[in-house]
C-alpha cells in the first residue's frame, strides 16, 4: 500500500520507518527538509507539501503537535484536502496526534464535506513504542476507513482498537492520559516517600511489583526514576497539554475529575519550573525539590 506520512518528529520518524520496514511505499513531508532526509535515505519518497502527498497515496497519516497544526495540515493552504481531489483512488486521512475530541469531530466533519474519510487515531507508548512498532492505537471514524488504514496500523502498533465514531479515539486517548498522568505522579510520590522515610526505593519498587500495585508505569518508569534517566520519550509539556485537553473537555461535560485536576496542576508546575522539556517522569525532581530532598 502507498502511505503518506506528515510530521517527522520524535514519534513520526520511527513510525514512518516502521511503515517502510512493513513493505509499504511511503511518501513523507515535513516543514523542515532536513527532517525528511533520513527517511529518504531509508527509501521513502519526499514531497513538496501535504497536498502533494495526498495526491499520491491511499492513506495519509499526520503526527503533529496540536489541533491547530492538524487543521492546518489537513485543511490549510497546500493541505491534504487540496491534494485529495486529484487522487483518483480516493483517500483516507488519519491523524495520530493527540487533540481534543471536539476538535477531532470538527475536522472530521470538514473533511467529510470534501469527500474525504477521516480517522482520529491517537497512540500510546511513547518514543519507545514508536521505535519498536508496539504502540497502542485507538481509532475513531467509520469502519470502512478503519479497515483501509488497518494494514498501516499493524506496522505501527500491537494493540489496535476501533473505538467508535469520530472523536472516540481521542476520548480513549484522554482516558489514557488521565491514567498515565496519575500513574506517573503516583509512582514518583511513592519513590519520594520511600527515600524520605528511610527505605531503599529500589527495594520498595521490587516489593510493589509483586502485588496489586504492579503497573507498567511502576515497572518501566519506576526503573527510569531509579536510574535518574529523564531523557524525554514523552516531554512534560506534552503531558501538560494533554491534561489540559482532559480538563477543558471535563468542564464542557460538567464532570468532576479531582485526580486529573491535581495531576494537571503538577504538570503546570513542572513547565513553570523549567522542566517542560524533560520527560514527564521528571515530576520526581519537582516532588524532591518541594520535599527538600537532594
Amino acid at each position: 500500500m502507498k502511505v503518506g506520512f506528515l510530521g517527522l518528529g520524535i514519534m513520526g520518524r520511527p513510525m514512518a520507518r516502521n511503515l517502510l520496514k512493513g513493505g509499504h511505499d511511503v511518501v513523507v513531508w515535513a516543514r523542515r527538509a532536513e527532517s525528511m532526509a533520513p527517511l529518504a535515505e531509508a527509501g521513502a519518497t519526499t514531497a513538496a507539501s501535504a497536498a502533494d502527498v495526498a495526491r499520491q497515496v491511499e492513506v495519509v497519516i499526520s503526527m503533529v503537535a496540536d489541533a491547530p497544526d492538524v487543521e492546518q495540515v489537513m485543511l490549510g493552504e497546500h493541505g491534504v484536502a487540496g491534494g485529495a481531489s486529484a487522487n483518483p483512488a480516493g483517500l483516507v486521512a488519519v491523524d495520530m496526534s493527540t487533540i481534543a475530541p471536539a476538535a477531532a469531530r470538527d475536522i472530521a466533519a470538514k473533511m467529510q464535506a470534501k469527500g474525504i474519510d477521516f480517522l482520529d487515531a491517537p497512540v500510546s507508548g511513547g518514543e519507545v513504542g514508536a521505535i519498536a512498532g508496539t504502540l497502542s492505537i485507538m481509532a475513531g471514524g467509520s469502519a470502512a476507513a478503519f479497515a483501509k488504514a488497518r494494514p498501516a496500523f499493524d506496522c505501527l502498533g500491537k494493540n489496535v482498537v476501533h473505538v467508535g465514531d469520530s472523536g472516540a479515539g481521542q476520548v480513549a486517548k484522554a482516558c489514557n492520559q488521565i491514567v498515565t498522568g496519575m500513574g506517573v505522579l503516583a509512582v514518583a510520590e511513592a519513590m519520594c516517600f520511600a527515600q524520605q522515610a528511610g527505605a531503599d526505593p529500589a527495594k520498595v519498587r521490587e516489593a510493589l511489583l509483586g502485588g496489586f500495585a504492579y503497573s507498567k508505569i511502576l515497572e518501566n518508569h519506576g526503573q527510569r526514576m531509579l536510574d535518574r534517566n529523564f531523557k524525554p520519550g514523552f516531554k512534560s509539556w506534552m503531558h501538560q497539554k494533554d491534561l489540559n485537553i482532559v480538563m477543558h473537555s471535563a468542564h464542557a461535560l460538567g464532570l468532576m475529575l479531582p485526580g486529573a485536576a491535581a495531576t494537571a496542576q503538577m504538570f503546570n508546575a513542572m513547565v513553570g519550573s523549567g522542566l517542560g522539556e524533560e520527560d514527564s517522569i521528571a515530576v520526581l525532581k519537582l516532588l524532591e525539590k518541594l520535599s527538600g530532598q537532594q
